[in-house]
Formats: structure tokens, C-alpha cells, sequence
């Protein structure tokens, strides 16, 4: 008795995850899976349509199905942010390299600065006065050759004015990064709010970050405060889902 796509589906899933076919290696071709199972290569198509929505594998080019590598760079919560890093010199991008087992280098990260008016969301970050002018510093980081995410902050041009943060050139503001930057100003980051949520990317996102075909993207936007309250960034990331496992260690509230 012939299978359907759902139950050739679970059998694939089985064998990706028992490691029959570990990451980078192609699944048979649709004519031998069709053959092998007595079902027509319309069923296979659907077969492969479900893995490739729930990530496991690519359609590629001139190779056939592959098996997508599983996540390797941790995205740590608090840990990324102690001042014991950025104070000392190294990014929170660079800290998840580093918890990651994995080299990284200033280069890893473009840059671009300009002024631009405040969206209702970023001037009540600020506490700013929609349409106002903000300093916008848009990043691409890159694991190697392969882009992970975007993380694009916004000031305001009091707190920045004049310093490495409104300069264009690639890579960390200073090797403590925009933390360090406000810091000397008088403004050291004392906490944050990160929020978390995940959607289908936007046409120019899956361009700019290489995303596979159904992959989604995990939006986190940031709010960083001084020790008085006083609002010193706002920050949107976009990250490809599939290249990060998102890591939180916290002390348990009484």
C-alpha cells in the first residue's frame, strides 16, 4: 500500500534527525523516493514542500533537496551585555561569537549612519517628539561569508553628537561598541527591555540576509536606559531564524 506526502514526510523528518542524513547532505532524488514508495512525484513534491516549511530542508539548484545546517551561534540573553565585556573591549556580537566557539573579526560588522526623522515607535522610545531627527546606525553582521542579522539602533543627536557613533566606518564604534561610546558621554547603560517575536520576512530582508525559501525571521527590538531612566537607545534586530539558538540564564525570582 502506497503512503501519503504526511507519512513520507515523518519518515524523512526520522531519518534528518536521526542523523542519516546530517546537515549539507542531499536527500534522494524525487523519481527514487517516488519509485522507492510506490507514489507519484506530486506526492513527493508535497513531501518536500512540509520539510522545507518546517526548516529542515532547501530546494537548491543543479543539487536537489539538502539538509539545512542546524543552528550553531548562541544568542545569549543578559550575559551579552555585562559591562565586564563591552568596557573591556569586546561587543555583544563578539560575545556570542566567542560563547559560540567561533572566531570573529571588527570586519564581521558593516555600517551605515545617517539622520533621519523618528517613526512613532522610536520617538516614544526616545521620549522624542515623533518626525523628530534621530541618528540611525544600521549594521550587517556576518558569521563568515554567511549574514545572521541586522541590528539597527537610533539615538538621539544630543546624547551622540561628535562621537565614533555617528562615524560610518565599518566595524564597532570603538572595541567596547556604542555602550562604550555612551558611557563616555555620560550615559552608561544601566538596563534594557528586549522583546522578542517572529514573522515572515519582507522581500528586501531575505535578499540582504540570504534566506532560504520559508524561513522566518526573529525580530527583537531593545530599549537601553541610564541609571536615571534617561532613554539612550532604541534598537530593531532582524535575525534569520535558523542561524541562531537563543540562550537565557537568569537568577529565578523569589
Amino acid at each position: 500500500m502506497s503512503i501519503g506526502y504526511r507519512e513520507l514526510a515523518a519518515v524523512l523528518r526520522e531519518a534528518i534527525q536521526r542523523g542519516d542524513y546530517p546537515p549539507g547532505a542531499t536527500l534522494p532524488k524525487q523519481e527514487d523516493l517516488a519509485s522507492e514508495h510506490g507514489i507519484n512525484i506530486n506526492t513527493v513534491r508535497k513531501t518536500i514542500a512540509v520539510l522545507e516549511a518546517e526548516g529542515l530542508v532547501d530546494s537548491v539548484r543543479r543539487r536537489g533537496t539538502v539538509v539545512r545546517p542546524r543552528p550553531v551561534m548562541k544568542r545569549m540573553g543578559v550575559e551579552r551585555y555585562a559591562k565586564s565585556k563591552w568596557k573591556f573591549g569586546l561587543v555583544a556580537f563578539a560575545a556570542d561569537r566567542e560563547a559560540s566557539g567561533r572566531e570573529w573579526k571588527p570586519g564581521d560588522q558593516t555600517n551605515k549612519v545617517r539622520q533621519v526623522e523618528a517613526d512613532a515607535e522610536t520617538a516614544e522610545a526616545l521620549g522624542l517628539e515623533t518626525g523628530a531627527t534621530v541618528y540611525e546606525r544600521a549594521r550587517l553582521v556576518r558569521d563568515g561569508e554567511t549574514p545572521t542579522h541586522t541590528l539597527t539602533s537610533y539615538y538621539n543627536p544630543v546624547h551622540v553628537e561628535g562621537t565614533p557613533l555617528v562615524d560610518p566606518k565599518p566595524g564597532p564604534a570603538t572595541p567596547g561598541g556604542g555602550f562604550a561610546v555612551l558611557t563616555l558621554q555620560g550615559f552608561e547603560p544601566d538596563h534594557m527591555t528586549e522583546s522578542v517575536h517572529s514573522r515572515m520576512p519582507r522581500p528586501e530582508e531575505v535578499e540582504e540576509l540570504e534566506l532560504p525559501a520559508g524561513e522566518p525571521v526573529m525580530i527583537l527590538t531593545r530599549r537601553t536606559f541610564s541609571k536615571d531612566g534617561t532613554p539612550i537607545e532604541f534598537a530593531r534586530g532582524v535575525h534569520a531564524a535558523s542561524r541562531f539558538v537563543w540562550s537565557y540564564s537568569f537568577q529565578i525570582p523569589e
